[in-house]
């Protein structure tokens, strides 16, 4: 490739593409002459045959006067570098539209990422509906390694025999066992059998291949032999851990390289020499982290986020001032979707995101995209604005575009007058010569405000006008834009208000001022080439090369170590931009460390500090995240990284903003300036406004708005309290800051009137502090459970203890915590003080089992005399004691066996952390009762409490911010209002309901398998459109884990209702009030006091939810069951035999089924169904924790039922014991199998298995519910149930099947993938 012009070489053309999903973007920074813009359609087969091979001729055109023949090859001997971000593997990764590629897994692993997490994508939709694989075939390998050590457990530190063993060591320096070779043979003949099918792409993924390589290295070359033409092994594209994504990174990169250097080959045949001519052109490509790579090294993997990768690092050279730093919010606004990101002073990087369904493991920027662009369809249900998800895309387009398309947040603007009709090209209509139709779109909002204010007057509310209608849904789709900033800032520490906010994307100008008034942001930048940032972006940045390796070592003790694998991996980036063309002398770089504390699975990735320690570092950012440390602990090493930069001279000044506002000798615009008067509409109604060409503007202009400044690619709109700086480079927004004056509080407010655009701006905001609070407790939680596998909830509660927004986290939470939160506000009326949290997980006070443990947080108003909201979170705590490890016992008949009791307890008082009151609860008192111990992991107790109690913390602070931003009795009234909300919504589906089924009562009666009935009757009352859930039949308590407190009941049925509404309605306790409950005292469903429940909450709430779906007659049985296994040690005593605190571990997990098949659609194999949506355990991070090895995990085909839509299939897991230890397994359907429907067969029971002493040894059933002990190399082998079918027939309905059984999914159903579009479309 050539290499980058030294200062000496004539200055030659730049050019820089964005090749979006619909328009392609391109720039020429052509050398004594202004820059050339050039815009074109990414797909005109008509007149060119590729978008971006036409940019540059167009631009070479226009910088040369020489007339350049379309068709022929262009000479780029004129041409430096060409820079280029696409969308190529973006779109075929969205649209499924790649070729297949083959995967290549460890023995026993075929199906690991079809099965991925087992999560749901979708938490109330019934019809589970995953996305598809990249891969066709599987080829499973005779191989096998595993860690020999575990995080849990020392003790094979201590074996005498360990130095004996042939161990080997693997990258990250952990001792590495070899359970089975590598057969070479057999793989050789397994890849041939592949290549014969006609597979030429490959990924391979084995187990701990990012710290032992050498098979996969193995398979590769043997793999290369056959002439296999991509081959993608995961442990050479990112060696981190976690097989599940690692796989899918692999398989995307399998997937997507092929159709990217296809595409890159026919771009390069469009130039003379290919671009491999030395004195050519250089030709680069934007990857996903923000740097550049040349062609020959760019791949599908890298190239997923090219594009808005490009906007990122536009705005970071552009809007960044280096002298103040001052961080910016990017807000990169396109037709379909809305990308945001964050920069203050370094590129954000994350590890781990999901595009598109596929997690992928690998450097990438930080951009949040939520589905909300100018194409977002507008609609009005169950009384709430609504802006998105969908778009009406390109095609047919907003109303205004004339083609049939539905009203869209561009026809809100164009209504207001914020876009104007005169200054847009005519190219819409049949024939793409017409304008844009404001009548149309105006018609249309006409039409809908008959709807609108029908429900309005039947409220006694004010009726709205057309241009209030249209102005409503902009703020409700502006709020929703706002929801990912919140996030992105709030979530990790930064207040929003801090930041500037950079503004670019074809719509953003549009509510640029709107959005940041939201946020509370006084300031706005807009680059002149904002609408096409992303490829200015391209042409700003640099050669990029980020290699990073495993590692595992103590930070203090490695240090000098850790430089010397530092300075390895600078010598392999050096030699990669060496061969890239970048002057040695050019580069730079920066290190990084990924750090934790030893027991948390929380990395930070740590630059390298300028001042200071590592260790220093470290903790502050720790501190500054999650507002405390973990002293005492030591901090561990699990990578390093290099970066390495090629930097090049830049065409873009540094940013200096106050430098420039002083030079820029600022007056009021004059009014010959002034190019058209328009009219827009804003709160206070229609104004007359003046229009502005940015081109006939000069330097220290300022324009007060309101104002519309345009230019040749977009509209600003400047809002009634802002004004337009004009500088060299930049448009400059500066709002006035509101005053005190009047305090929010006293602004008037008709209590008897409910407008629906705020209600439904509230409803964002509510749910978005309970969101909030779910990221700051997986963020700051210790244990695999919460942090990873993420059992946990957060919700928001009124003054009185009521449910007002529960964040969508684990279904069974839902509605259940209110009661805790009502109990401990019974008791503590008038009692509680600011600072106070209180700690509960009894079943009397509102608990649904002891290890979800409850911490509750009254938030006071100014003044701290009267509570005016509560904040709570609900964590699954994996250890708090009893009689087994895991705290989950399948024998327990009593309450007090599972381990530590909370009734109500201040946890923190007058905000003082009481450790010492917890240690004794959770530790001592457990093990005061006979064969019970307390817990075996007190530490990771404490800080998820501390976690929680940082959660509450966090929801109270946002609570605070909203009511000084609209005033506590508004934010109170509309509580309430949407309560009734959703509310009305649950009534109107009663109603129908009863006409539906003709007012008859629905039964349904199910069985556990010991045989206890759970039997319901719901009756519902046409004249209150209200229902009525008996549970009467439902048999007795049982004396044995399975009972299920009351409150469990009531969130299944809360969860059952919202999943038969199917519409996103408010979760809060207006749902519940058009209910009643007759659940018989004594019941499995309402056990006394002192009954044990652990087993009630994971796996008696799926068969109540099973009971209230068979009444409703919604679909078949799911597999009913949690599976929820659990394994682990009391740990250490001393010489005295008093137990060691922290020595022993417990752990467990909930494992998934089949999901029971419906009217249209068959189930879905291999994932979590209704009560609880928790992950599994990645198997190398199982390994890594717990002296265990999983031996398999697949789909059981056949064990789904058949009929015209068939169940889902169950799967087998094998657990093989690394050391001696206490297991539990708590299932069910084990004898009473999953009901099908309407014919349809009833899906496979589920079978536990002990196998002694492992392989070919003997297999023995275990029943559904058992404690037990294992010896080392014993087996546990779970065979989860399948779900039932739906239908007669022989299994083949209107979807096709995959050979599991499994519906292959239409494209057409992945909301998420409406994030599809360049947000610069």
């Amino acid at each position: 490739m050539p290499h980058l012009n030294s200062p000496e070489s004539p200055p030659k053309i730049r050019i820089a593409i964005d090749r979006g999903g619909t328009f392609t973007d391109c720039l020429g920074i052509v050398p004594n002459q202004p820059d050339i813009l050039v815009k074109l359609l990414s797909s005109d087969p008509s007149n060119y045959k590729d978008a971006p091979t036409e940019g540059i001729r167009r631009i070479l055109e226009a910088a040369t006067g020489r007339t350049l023949p379309r068709g022929e090859k262009i000479d780029t001997s004129d041409i430096e570098s060409i820079k280029m971000g696409t969308t190529v593997a973006t779109n075929a990764l969205l649209e499924r539209s790649s070729t297949p590629c083959a995967l290549v897994v460890t023995k026993g692993f075929k199906d690991l990422l079809r099965i991925g997490d087992q999560t749901r994508p979708e938490l109330f939709d019934l019809n589970i509906r995953r996305p598809e694989t990249l891969f066709d075939d599987v080829l499973e390998i005779d191989e096998r390694v595993t860690l020999h050590d575990s995080s849990e457990d020392a003790s094979t530190l201590r074996d005498p025999n360990r130095a004996s063993l042939d161990l080997k060591e693997g990258i990250g320096g952990e001792a590495i066992r070899i359970l089975q070779p590598l057969d070479v043979d057999k793989a050789r003949q397994g890849l041939q059998s592949l290549y014969n099918k006609g597979a030429r792409a490959l990924a391979i993924t084995l187990l701990h291949s990012y710290t032992y390589p050498e098979h996969e290295i193995r398979l590769g070359e043997i793999a290369s032999e056959i002439g296999f033409t991509q081959i993608s092994l995961s442990s050479q594209i990112f060696p981190m851990i976690k097989a599940i994504s690692r796989g899918y990174s692999a398989t995307a990169d399998a997937y997507l390289t092929p159709l990217t250097r296809a595409y890159i080959d026919g771009f390069r045949k469009g130039f003379v020499g290919d671009l491999e001519d030395e004195h050519g052109a250089r030709c680069e490509f934007m990857q996903s982290d923000g740097g550049l790579v040349g062609w020959q090294g760019f791949s599908g993997l890298k190239a997923i986020l090219s594009g808005p990768a490009g906007g990122v690092v536009g705005m970071s050279r552009t809007c960044f001032d280096v002298n103040r730093r001052k961080p910016i919010i990017g807000f990169d606004m396109g037709g379909t979707s809305t990308d945001v990101s964050r920069y203050a002073g370094t590129l954000e990087h994350t590890f781990e995101s999901i595009t598109a369904g596929i997690t992928i493991q690998s450097p990438q920027l930080e951009v949040d995209t939520v589905a909300a662009g100018g194409g977002s369809i507008l609609s009005y249900k169950n009384g709430l604005f609504l802006a998105g998800p969908e778009s009406a895309s390109a095609h047919p387009g907003p109303t205004a575009y004339r083609k049939g398309g539905p009203l869209t947040v561009t026809d809100a603007n164009l209504v207001l007058g914020r876009l104007q009709a005169d200054y847009f090209p005519k190219i819409f209509g049949p024939k793409e010569d017409e304008p844009l139709d404001y009548q149309g779109a105006r018609a249309a909002f006409e039409k809908l405000l008959v709807q609108v204010n029908e429900d309005l007057a039947a409220s006694g509310a004010t009726p709205k006008t057309v241009e209030e209608l249209a102005l409503g849904f902009l703020l409700v789709a502006n709020e929703t834009m706002c929801r990912p900033i919140r996030s992105l800032t709030e979530a990790k520490g930064y207040r929003t208000s801090d930041h500037e906010l950079a503004v670019f994307g074809g719509a953003g100008g549009q509510h640029a001022c709107a959005i940041a008034a939201n946020l509370g942001i006084g300031r706005i930048l807009i680059h002149r080439y904002s609408s096409i940032l992303s490829a200015y972006g391209m042409a700003l940045a640099d050669l990029v090369h980020d290699v990073q390796l495993p590692c595992s070592m103590d930070l203090e003790t490695s240090l000098d170590e850790l430089d010397r694998r530092l300075g390895e991996l600078e010598a392999t980036a050096v030699d990669k931009l060496v061969a890239d063309g970048a002057p040695r002398h050019s580069i730079n770089f920066e290190h990084f460390l990924n750090l934790r504390y030893v027991g948390s699975d929380t990395t930070f990735m740590i630059p390298r500090p300028e001042k200071g320690t590592w260790t220093d570092a470290f903790t502050a950012e720790h501190k500054r995240q999650f507002s405390f440390i973990m002293s005492g602990r030591d901090v561990v090493v699990e990578n390093v990284r290099v970066r390495a930069t090629a930097s090049s001279a830049s065409v873009e000044p540094a940013f200096n903003l106050e430098k420039q506002l002083r030079a820029a000798s600022m007056a009021a615009v004059g009014g010959d300036k002034v190019s058209d008067r328009v009219k827009m509409f804003f709160e206070a109604g229609w104004v007359e406004a003046p229009l502005y060409f940015l081109t006939s503007l000069s330097k220290g202009d300022v324009v007060q708005g309101p104002a519309i400044v345009l230019d040749d690619t977009q509209t600003i709109v400047v809002s009634p309290d802002a004004k337009a700086i004009i500088l060299e480079r930049h448009v400059v927004l500066e709002r006035e800051q509101k005053t005190a004056a009047q305090p929010v509080e006293e602004v008037a407010l008709d209590l008897k009137k409910v407008d629906p655009v705020t209600l439904t701006i509230m409803g964002h905001r509510f749910m978005s502090i309970a969101e909030q609070m779910g990221h700051a407790l997986q963020k700051t939680s210790v244990s695999v459970n919460i942090k990873e596998r993420l059992d946990f909830s957060c919700a928001l509660f009124s003054p009185d203890g009521r449910l007002v927004a529960n964040a969508p986290h684990v279904p069974v939470h839902l509605g259940s915590m209110q009661n805790a939160v009502v109990y401990q506000h019974e008791k503590y009326k008038g009692q509680l003080r600011p600072g106070d949290v209180i700690v509960s997980n009894h079943p009397i006070a509102g608990g649904t089992h002891l290890p979800d443990i409850t911490t509750i947080t009254p938030v006071f108003d100014d003044v701290g005399k009267e509570i005016i909201f509560y904040t709570a979170s609900r964590g699954h705590h994996q250890e708090i004691g009893g009689i087994q490890p895991g705290s989950m016992p399948a024998g327990s008949v009593e309450l007090f066996e599972e381990g530590a009791m909370i009734v109500s307890e201040f946890l923190v008082r007058d905000g003082h952390f009481d450790e010492d009151m917890i240690t004794k609860i959770m530790y001592e008192e457990p093990g005061k009762f006979d064969g019970c111990a307390g817990t075996r992991k007190l530490a990771d107790n404490i800080n998820d409490l501390k976690a929680q109690v940082s959660a509450n913390a966090k929801g109270a602070s946002l609570v605070s911010e909203l009511i000084a931003e609209h005033g506590l009795t508004t934010v109170h009234f509309y509580m309430h209002a949407i309560s009734e909300n959703a509310e009305n919504c649950v009534r109107e589906f009663l109603l129908k309901t009863y006409q539906e089924t003709g007012g008859k009562p629905l039964c349904a009666l199910d069985h556990m398998d010991d045989g206890t009935p759970i039997q319901l009757t719901v009756t519902i009352d046409p004249d209150t459109a209200s229902a009525h859930f008996d549970w009467t039949g439902t048999g007795e308590e049982g004396y044995h884990s399975f009972n299920a407190p009351q409150a469990i009941t009531r969130s299944a049925t809360l969860y059952v209702l919202r999943c038969l509404i199917n519409q996103d309605i408010p979760l809060n306790e207006g749902c519940l009030r058009p209910l009643t409950f007759t659940i018989p005292e004594g019941s499995i469903l309402n056990p006394s006091p002192t009954a044990a429940v652990c087993a009630g909450n994971p796996i008696t709430s799926q068969r109540v939810t099973d009971v209230v779906i068979k009444a409703f007659a919604a679909c078949a049985a799911s597999q009913g069951d949690c599976n929820v296994f659990s394994f682990g040690t009391d740990g250490d005593v001393d010489a005295s035999g008093t137990p060691i605190p922290n020595t022993g571990f417990g752990f467990g997990e909930t494992i998934c089924g089949g999901s029971g098949a419906g009217p249209g659609w068959h189930g879905t194999s291999g994932v979590h169904i209704h009560m609880t949506n928790t992950r599994i355990t990645d198997a190398e991070v199982l390994e890594k924790r717990y002296p265990v090895v999983l031996r398999e995990f697949n789909i059981l085909p056949g064990s789904g039922g058949r009929g015209q839509w068939n169940g889902g299939n169950g799967i087998r897991r094998v657990y093989e014991f690394g050391r001696d230890m206490a297991s539990s397994i708590v299932s069910e359907r084990r004898a009473y199998r999953p009901y099908g429907m309407e014919g349809g067969e009833d899906g496979a029971c589920g079978v536990n298995y002990i196998v002694k002493g492992g392989e070919g040894g003997r297999w023995c059933r275990l029943g559904g519910r058992k404690d037990f002990r294992v010896q080392k190399g014993d087996w546990f082998v779970i065979d989860t149930p399948g779900g039932g079918a739906w239908g007669v027939g022989s299994g083949v309905g209107a979807g096709s099947t995959t050979s599991d059984g499994t519906k292959r999914v239409e494209r057409r159903f992945v909301s998420q993938f409406r994030l599809a579009q360049e947000a610069s479309n």
